[in-house]
């Protein structure tokens, strides 16, 4: 009894410490502005399907497109099990779903073929990322915490998937000796070659590696839940309503702002009256353009910031990087995440009310250099795998630069000018353009 209530404990708390630390990530993500993404549903379901639960984007890279997929399927699946742990964990049952009979074995046999994947693919990985010179695992971003908080994830699958195989295997030998509380149940295909590390210890010691497995696999299944909401392996869970509310006008499409649209169409309509607008509201909040600090992005931009999976595959598109840029779409993510961190930190110590703390995402995180690097070509949008959009974030701190700092670098401000004196990006009067035809 005494069991089943630390059991009980050990889930509550877990259960706790994660919905807290996903409402803090809620209210850091609501301190985003608002953008409407509640248009073409049907269209939204099928970005969800294809992208984040059919994985279509990440084979697009084959090897680390499969080892994904393997994990992603493996520890999907395996867990199904932690509902039977749960039930024999409150109930003090064992193998509470052994009734199911051949299908239990099929069940069982099953999730120890993915553990095995789920290690296997883990191994790759941590090849790839700590023993191959891949570029997009060396950049300066991924300096120490990105580095280690990958290897950390990798390293706790590994040992999870161990736990369960060498809880089977002892299981397995309990079973066969007729133990008391082991009912004979469940197929071992991949735990039976475990069995020799653990067959030549006494019955007491069989009984300790199998509940000392158990509890280490649900302590840490428990641990890990909590960890992946600091970690950038939340996208596990923001993935699906990432992609949910993706972007789906046409790329290349920039948004317009309300604003100097309004006095746009007031100054291409001839007939428009412009004092018939309404007067300002005095008491209104200043008008912002673009974003200067995380709070002036907006929600989506901001939920996009938590699902980064920091994989690089945006870099290592980006044109800009590759010749040799300050820019990585990947570091404008993982700013933002860190500033709007901040943000909420001060705002909850503050009694909830953010006041400023005298920095800003643009100038304290990321620098002028880092955002007129962008070409705007999109290609760290089309190879994120879970429809993350870095360049929005720059178009959007490009805008506060130039409409709120009036800065921009000299060959964008020379242009600007001659829109504004010529009609045209050339330092050529109207009446001037068509003598080119005059030359012979």
């Amino acid at each position: 009894m005494l069991a089943q209530l630390f059991f009980a404990v050990c889930v509550a708390v877990g259960a706790g410490l994660f919905a807290r630390r996903v409402a803090f990530i809620r209210k850091n993500i609501l301190m985003g502005q608002a953008a409407d993404r509640s248009d073409r549903v049907a269209d939204r379901w099928k970005v969800m399907a294809r992208v984040a639960l059919g994985q279509g984007k990440m084979v697009t890279r084959p090897v680390a497109g499969i080892m994904h997929i393997l994990i992603y399927v493996g520890f999907v699946v395996i867990n199904i099990e932690l509902l039977e742990i749960v039930i024999d964990g409150l109930f003090g049952t064992h193998r509470a779903f052994a009734g199911l009979g051949g299908l239990y074995n099929v069940l069982i046999g099953t999730f120890e073929v993915l553990a095995a994947l789920v290690v296997l693919a883990c191994v790759v990985f941590f090849v790839r990322r700590n023993g191959m010179a891949l570029a997009r695992f060396k950049s300066p971003e991924m300096g120490g915490w990105p580095t280690l908080d990958a290897n950390l994830i990798l390293i706790a699958e590994v040992l999870l998937m161990f736990a369960f195989l060498s809880m089977n295997a002892a299981d397995s030998i309990a079973q066969g000796r007729g133990l008391d509380h082991y009912i004979v149940a469940g197929a071992f295909p991949v735990s039976q070659f475990l069995v020799p590390l653990y067959e030549g210890l006494s019955d007491a010691g069989v009984v300790g590696v199998e509940r000392g497995m158990w509890w280490f696999h649900i302590l840490g299944i428990l641990a890990f839940l909590v960890y992946v909401t600091y970690s950038k392996h939340f996208h596990i869970l923001l993935a699906f309503p990432n992609t949910y509310y993706s972007d789906l006008t046409e790329q290349g499409a920039m948004d317009n702002m309300a604003a100097v649209k309004k006095e746009v169409d007031l100054m291409m309509d001839p007939n428009a009256d412009p004092f018939a607008a309404p007067a300002p509201d005095a008491d209104a909040a200043p008008m912002k353009f673009g974003a200067k600090d995380a709070s002036d992005l907006s929600w989506k931009q901001l939920m996009e910031a938590y699902t980064c999976t920091e994989c690089g595959r945006c870099t290592s598109e980006c044109p800009a990087n590759q010749t040799g840029k300050l820019l990585s779409p990947r570091k404008i993510m993982m700013d933002t995440r860190d500033r709007i961190e901040e943000i909420g930190k001060h705002r909850d110590a503050n009694g909830g009310s953010w006041e400023g703390d005298g920095k800003t995402l643009l100038g304290s995180y990321i620098t002028e250099e880092e955002l007129w690097a962008c070409t705007s070509c999109q290609a760290c949008v089309q190879a994120c795998p879970v429809n993350i959009s870095p360049m929005g974030i720059v178009l959007d701190m490009r805008r506060s630069l130039i409409m709120e700092d009036s800065k921009s670098p000299e060959s964008i401000t020379t242009m600007f000018n001659n829109i504004e004196n010529n009609g045209a990006p050339w330092a050529f009067p109207a009446t001037s353009r068509g003598d080119w035809t005059n030359e012979s």
